[in-house]
């Protein structure tokens, strides 16, 4: 087989090399307690998608740091009140928004409630009034990188889909105990930065996951395509790259290998071992520390793209659970 990363058995075994602060765990119980703080109210919109089969709403909610946050809601029509259902919550890929409405139905034709999130900046109506001292230029991993830790954008994005999945917990028609998760990419990364924060996530299907193990990207020059922005922010802010142990020790913040360990629900997720985008070894690094129950669905041939029938096995995972 052709490798474009380390053979299989390393893998299995790799357990990354970017650094992980050594106040990491602090870091986010503070963080945890700034967003529980806000609670669980959330505004719904009536949206003007009206399928006979489900109610729709555009769902806000305002996120640490003071920005509204957007997502889609969908849910079956006519929820008994004594028959809540279960949740999955999406989360996309960089730069992108949440996608149609149509493409959730198929969940809720099975009885399920939907929500997906628009990432806060990016390509959706979900607001950014973040401030930050330092570059703003070109990507989110590196926003905030020039000033406290607990600026980063990505800590905001991260709070951001546990608080979503607090909102959903706490709504009447939606079974608490059967909320799940999914995404691709920077959506994968989200789904295990969700998992991760609020525990009580049950089952969560990751695809080729996005921010791991940054040290590793760019030890294998791969600090391109979604991960161009650490090669920019290098060139321009660190060229002689004096602070390179500062900067990847401070991203360790943001990195999902460094919360895969809290993560409790059942995971279930796809890789591509030709992925040059989110390489494998920074998957792996993510993947071989979570305890919880997994499974891996391994595609050699494929890289960073569709992923053949991982779309039914997701949906079979979720559907387990009914």
């Amino acid at each position: 087989m052709p490798l474009i990363d380390m053979p299989m058995q390393e893998l299995e075994q790799y357990q990354g090399i970017n650094p992980r602060p050594l106040d990491f765990d602090a870091y986010w119980d503070r963080a945890l307690a700034e967003m529980h703080a806000l609670g669980t109210q959330a505004e719904l919109v009536p949206s003007t998608f009206t399928p006979p089969n489900a109610e729709c709403f555009d769902l806000y909610f305002t996120g640490v740091d003071g920005s509204r946050v957007h997502a889609k809601y969908l849910r079956p029509a006519n929820i008994a009140a004594d028959s809540p259902v279960p949740c999955v919550l999406m989360f996309h890929g960089y730069t992108g928004n949440g996608g149609d409405w149509a493409d959730k139905l198929a969940y809720v034709n099975m009885g399920m409630a939907v929500m997906a999130m628009d990432a806060r900046g990016q390509g959706g109506s979900s607001e950014d009034i973040s401030s930050v001292k330092g570059t703003t230029l070109n990507g989110h991993i590196i926003r905030g990188l020039d000033d406290a830790p607990d600026k980063l954008l990505f800590r905001h994005i991260f709070l951001d889909t546990a608080q979503l999945a607090r909102i959903a917990m706490a709504r009447d028609e939606i079974d608490e105990t059967r909320v799940m998760a999914c995404g691709g990419s920077q959506g994968g990364a989200l789904t295990l930065a969700c998992a991760a924060l609020e525990p009580r996530i049950a089952r969560l299907a990751p695809i080729f996951p996005f921010l791991s193990d940054y040290r590793r990207v760019w030890e294998m020059d791969l600090a391109k395509d979604a991960y161009a922005e650490l090669r920019t922010f290098f060139r321009r802010h660190d060229p002689m790259h004096l602070r390179e142990k500062e900067i990847f020790t401070t991203l360790g913040y943001i990195d999902v290998q460094n919360l895969a360990g809290r993560i409790r629900g059942d995971v279930l997720w796809g890789i591509g071992l030709m992925d040059t985008i989110c390489p494998p070894s920074t998957q792996f690094a993510a993947y071989n520390k979570l305890t919880a129950n997994k499974q891996l669905r391994v595609y050699p041939d494929y890289g960073h793209e569709d992923l053949p029938g991982f779309a039914d096995m997701t949906y079979a995972f979720f559907a387990e659970i009914l």
